[in-house]
């Protein structure tokens, strides 16, 4: 083992190890099976806070269930992510004059493989150093052969039985990626605009303009060119009487009726609302329900077409507006412009501003698929942890829309359909299966439809698709369905529902028993990590370390130099949070950093005090382990003997089976937070603090053999209890455990998982212990309080005590005064008179320690006025800066929030320095 503890040199060199040996792969075939498929991350990615929140959670799961000897697989794997990837690319090529475009889709496609060749490995070796062991011989690629041979047949025999059709529907298209987006890549943005209010006349019988005019407000003047209706509540009595009649439709000359729908609220606005079924969800429903014409006034890139008047055609659609509002206005029929707050659809990839666009598109018709993927919630097959998001889902699920799954990409799944020039749809595996499908000769001219899948189409057969589906393989036998899918709670109805629906249709049976939602990783101040705002964090520079310089260039990177700002801003917290840079950490400080974060389905900050604790626990880890070796090094391997053993060894072992059994039992609610809670509190609190310092008298005894091996085989349990969440450093200590207790296992990782045994369980060394505990902890606040010297030697006496105290002083009396510094330890009877003393209470029992020449009282409460002198300094400070409202509204929260802690922190001080001049005046 090394000699001291650097995660540099023990990280590397233990996951090659493991993966060399090929440990992460499945070992136990025939027994009870655990899986977990990897939510695949992007192919182009990079690890983030939240991948590497994510991964630590399943890595600590498997691991976990693995040294239980299930026959464990984490099915690793990334996503070929369509638009994400595709836009990398272009960027590329546009940034050297050309664009896919002029290369034409074979040679872009292959680019982009190209692409994803060089860059595709970055998230898989990012992921080794957060110590994720997937089986990495399996890993798979929604792109691959395998996966799109699975996405085909799903998709064919959808079609077939009617559930996937190619329709005219309107949808959310980006103008930017020319591409229909779902709902969920769709971005609300509460911006400032205006609200224009426009006459539109009354037609006659004849179809000539009265002077009766319908106001109607709008924000997007130009999808005028497109109104079809106008629409009236039909109990109106303002408008009802001319349901049924014409207006003349300004600038395009054109008569559109009035109709009847509750979708006109007479409360809201004039009443009047100017239908455009091409250019808006909810026309697009009353033009349904009013069988309305539907005319496209927008081309894909959001300039004006031919349906419109010729003056306004190639216009894009902002000009558009302007002339559109110029042309009312000079017509008499602007009647009034008004700011207005409005909410503003985005593509969460490009930022454009999204057009609902009346296209033909590739639908799911997902309702039929969801009534099995509902009920199998409802029937508890599959369980939400924590239970409440199962309500989110079932939101989705019961209000669900057909799945618009084309996308206008060259990347991704290419849609398995053929055109005659008839434009006859013909679907099937390839060209091939078509033509014999349907009995199609050479001389009938096939072309494939040049839309890709959506990438989430693909990603729903993940749970199936990786296990060799189609095929009927041993591994989709051995590990479908899975045991735990691990998400975040955004995916929901992107990721998890149509895994659900898809599982269930192909493989008549649910793709996971339950699913795990965790919260998403914010900055220590919970704001949200995003490159915009100069907060993230990558999870390798937590492992390295970075340094200050480097810190701000990554986080103003791809900042346009036009916002100095923002980049000031960002400079400015950075330095703040982080002058020095960012230490090395390593992998083990992290990964338990994330643990004891992860309570279920809550936001978590990201505290780096945290980090720095951990880290200290992963040295205090190894430093006790290094104490261990140096005082075993002579010992003799015997069996565990409760008999024989120290009331100090049992106390231990009895406390290592709580550990064990609240550990298990944390882990198996997910609740990681409070098992990582329970190994920390054992390991520093009673195994270092109290069983180490407790051992030091005893190995002089003639009991130090037995406690030697009781030393070590703690050290292992507790190892083993601490592997799933710190893989490293406790396989390198382990190593070194293993040699001295002869074990035969090759890696900690593969070792036996402990399990509690009740019958070690001793209430009564626990009472021992707690009571020599309580003893000390008291005599050592006295010190303190006192200024007393760790080294001097105390008189103490206990007064008020009953028969389990004696009994306890009598027997464990010289432990008691070796771990408390103690010289004497006397009982005072009832009727003897307590002298000067510092005191302090353990139960019933007294702790009296004699002062009486002990410590000089003037010199003692001279110090202590000077403290005191000093503390009403500094609150005088803080109280002077809370109280000027200037820096209170000003500074930032966490400046604020700091001051106020040291205000607190001091005015405890301040009473604690109080009670003890109080103490000392008594004597």
């Amino acid at each position: 083992m090394i000699d001291k503890y650097d995660p540099s040199l023990i990280e590397t060199k233990w996951y090659q190890s493991w993966e060399e040996q090929g440990l992460f792969k499945p070992n136990a075939e025939g027994q009870e099976t655990y899986c977990i498929m990897i939510p695949p991350p992007n192919v182009t990615g990079t690890l983030h806070m939240g991948h590497a929140f994510q991964d630590t959670i399943m890595d600590t799961l498997i691991r976990y269930q693995r040294m239980q000897g299930k026959n464990t697989l984490w099915q690793p794997g990334t996503d070929h992510a369509g638009i994400a990837t595709q836009m990398v690319v272009e960027r590329q090529l546009n940034a050297q004059g050309t664009s896919r475009v002029e290369m034409g889709r074979e040679a872009f496609v292959e680019k982009v493989w190209e692409w994803k060749e060089q860059s595709g490995n970055t998230i898989t070796q990012q992921l080794r150093r957060m110590g994720a062991s997937p089986d990495w011989s399996r890993q798979r690629f929604t792109m691959d052969d395998g996966l799109s041979a699975a996405v085909l047949k799903v998709f064919v025999d959808l079609y077939d039985e009617g559930l996937i059709y190619r329709g005219q529907r309107l949808v959310n298209w980006d103008p930017t990626l020319n591409t229909a987006l779902s709902d969920l890549e769709v971005e609300s943005i509460e911006e400032n605009g205006f609200m224009w209010h426009f006459n539109y006349p009354v037609a006659d019988d004849q179809g000539q303009a009265t002077d009766t005019f319908l106001t109607i407000a709008t924000t997007r003047p130009e999808t005028l060119l497109g109104d079809t209706a106008v629409a009236v509540h039909p109990d109106d009595e303002r408008f009802k009487h001319l349901i049924g009649q014409h207006v003349l439709l300004p600038i395009c000359d054109r008569l559109i009726p009035v109709v009847g729908d509750e979708h006109a609220d007479p409360e809201k606005g004039t009443g009047c609302v100017k239908i455009t079924p091409a250019h808006d969800f909810n026309d697009y429903e009353v033009g349904q329900r009013h069988n309305l014409p539907m005319i496209n006034v927008l081309n894909k890139d959001a300039t004006i077409n031919h349906n419109a008047p010729e003056a306004f055609r190639g216009m894009p659609r902002y000009e558009a507006r302007k002339a559109v509002v110029s042309a009312m206005e000079k017509m008499g029929l602007l009647v009034e412009t008004k700011p207005h707050v409005l909410m503003v659809p985005r593509g969460d990839r490009s930022g454009d501003v999204i057009e609902p666009l009346l296209t033909n598109q590739w639908y799911v018709d997902a309702k039929t698929l969801a009534k099995p993927a509902i009920e199998a919630v409802d029937n508890g097959d599959i369980k939400f942890v924590p239970d409440n998001w199962k309500n989110t889902y079932y939101a989705w699920m019961n209000d669900i829309q057909d799945w618009c799954i084309s996308r206008q990409l060259w990347w991704g799944h290419r849609i398995p359909a053929w055109y005659d020039e008839q434009d006859n749809i013909y679907v099937g595996l390839d060209e091939t299966d078509v033509r014999t499908r349907h009995q199609l000769g050479d001389e009938v001219r096939l072309t494939q439809d040049n839309d890709v899948l959506d990438t989430w189409f693909s990603s729903a057969l993940w749970p199936f698709a990786t296990l060799d589906w189609p095929a009927q393989s041993r591994e989709l036998a051995t590990y479908y369905p899975t045991n735990v899918l691990v998400t975040g709670f955004d995916i929901i109805f992107f990721w998890v529902a149509r895994m659900i629906m898809m599982g269930i249709k192909f493989m008549d049976n649910i793709p996971f028993k339950e699913v795990y939602i965790h919260g998403l990783v914010r900055d220590s101040h919970g704001q949200k990590m995003s490159k915009s705002k100069g907060n993230v964090l990558d999870p390798i520079d937590l492992i390295d370390g970075i340094s200050l310089e480097a810190l701000l260039k990554k986080r103003t990177q791809g900042l346009m130099q036009d916002q100095p700002e923002k980049i000031a801003k960002i400079k400015q917290a950075t330095e703040e949070e982080f002058p020095e840079g960012i230490k090395p950490y390593g992998c083990d400080a992290m990964r338990f950093t994330f643990a004891s974060l992860a309570s279920t389905g809550r936001d978590i900050n990201f505290d780096m005090g945290r980090v720095e604790g951990y880290r200290n626990f992963c040295n205090k880890i190894f430093n006790a382990s290094r104490f261990v070796f140096m005082n075993t090094e002579d010992f003799t391997l015997q069996p565990a003997d409760s008999e024989q053993a120290s009331t100090v060894e049992l106390w231990i072992i009895s406390r290592l089976q709580h550990c064990i059994a609240e550990y298990r039992k944390q882990m198996d609610r997910y609740r990681l937070d409070l098992a990582s809670q329970t190994i920390y509190d054992f390991f520093w609190n009673e195994y270092c603090d109290w069983f180490l310092e407790l051992s030091k008298p005893l190995l002089k005894t003639a009991l130090r053999n037995q406690v030697q091996n009781t030393l070590i085989r703690v050290l292992d349990q507790a190892l083993r209890l601490l592997h799933p969440i710190m893989p490293f450093v406790t396989e390198e200590i382990w190593q070194e455990v293993k040699t001295r207790l002869q074990l035969s296992h090759k890696s900690i990782m593969i070792s036996h998982f402990p399990e509690a045994n009740d019958q070690l369980i001793n209430d009564q060394a626990d009472a021992a212990i707690k009571w020599i505990k309580g003893v000390t902890l008291a005599v050592r606040q006295i010190r303190g309080e006192m200024n007393i010297p760790p080294s001097k030697a105390l008189t103490v006496m206990l007064s008020q005590t009953n028969d389990a105290d004696r009994a306890l002083l009598n027997e464990h009396g010289a432990l008691l005064s070796t771990m408390a510094r103690l010289d004497e330890v006397s009982l005072l009877s009832a009727d003897q008179e307590e002298p000067p003393a510092a005191t302090a209470l353990l139960g019933e029992m007294k702790i009296l320690i004699p002062l009486a020449g002990l410590i000089d009282v003037a010199e003692e409460s001279q110090r202590i006025n000077k403290q005191i002198d000093k503390i009403n300094q500094e609150i005088k400070r803080a109280q002077g800066k809370l109280n000027n409202e200037k820096f209170v509204s000003k500074a930032p929260d966490h400046l604020v929030a700091a001051e106020q802690q040291k205000l607190q922190q001091n005015t405890t001080a301040l009473k604690e320095l109080e009670e003890q001049l109080n103490k000392l005046q008594e004597l």
